[in-house]
């Protein structure tokens, strides 16, 4: 079992953690005033640390960032020496939000939040995926009635193993997993969040994911 930080302490990653904690694996949540994260998600499991974002960078060797992808760059770069060798799981887009409040327009078109963490944190691991669904389907793929897909972008291949082997433990299916290949395929993958808001608009906030149909 691993011992897993996750950098954010809202929906995404209270989610993981529940899952992850429940998976076996040793789990610090992370957030910015750790002694309040405990009070406002009362339901997560006993076993589960809380600390602030540094600590929990330092003392976990994979780390998941689900820290809002508009500040995330600006956020983990200054913990490079804390994530300096490990693997850092990148779960977020980087969106300007829309008048209503839903992902609007790429922070980095062209390129994606995945490649900019990676040129800045370049003796960390970085790993793209689960970034192209809603955060509930994360933990729970087969609550959809439609297989989905979840895609994978790195350079290192032992992280993306990794990866693949913490994705079977949170429900996916191998044939489910698509390693796209190095960390530059995560600008495909983080585009796909521009179709989310108009789903959101027309059907409401209901469990999907962008899969691949074979």
């Amino acid at each position: 079992m691993s011992n897993i930080g996750i950098l954010g302490a809202g929906r995404v990653g209270t989610n993981l953690a529940s899952a992850l904690s429940a998976a076996g694996h040793h789990v610090t949540l992370g957030g910015r005033h750790p002694e309040d994260t405990g009070a406002r998600t009362p339901g997560l499991a006993p076993q589960i640390t809380f600390a602030d974002q540094r600590t929990t960078a330092r003392t976990t060797d994979i780390v998941i960032n689900a820290t809002p992808g508009d500040s995330s760059l600006d956020r983990l770069t200054g913990l490079r020496a804390e994530l300096a060798g490990k693997i850092l799981i990148d779960v977020s887009n980087a969106t300007r939000d829309s008048a209503d409040g839903l992902p609007g327009d790429l922070c980095y078109p062209g390129s994606s939040l995945a490649e900019r963490l990676q040129a800045a944190l370049p003796d960390t691991h970085v790993v793209k995926t689960l970034n192209t669904m809603l955060f509930m389907v994360m933990t729970a793929p087969q609550t959809l009635a439609t297989p989905p897909t979840v895609y994978v972008s790195g350079d290192d291949e032992n992280a993306k193993k990794t990866v693949t082997g913490l994705l079977g433990d949170l429900g996916w299916q191998p044939e489910r997993i698509e390693d796209l290949g190095d960390i530059t395929t995560a600008r495909a993958t983080e585009a796909m969040i521009l179709v989310v808001p108009h789903i959101l608009r027309r059907h409401g906030f209901k469990p999907f994911a962008v899969s691949l149909a074979r």
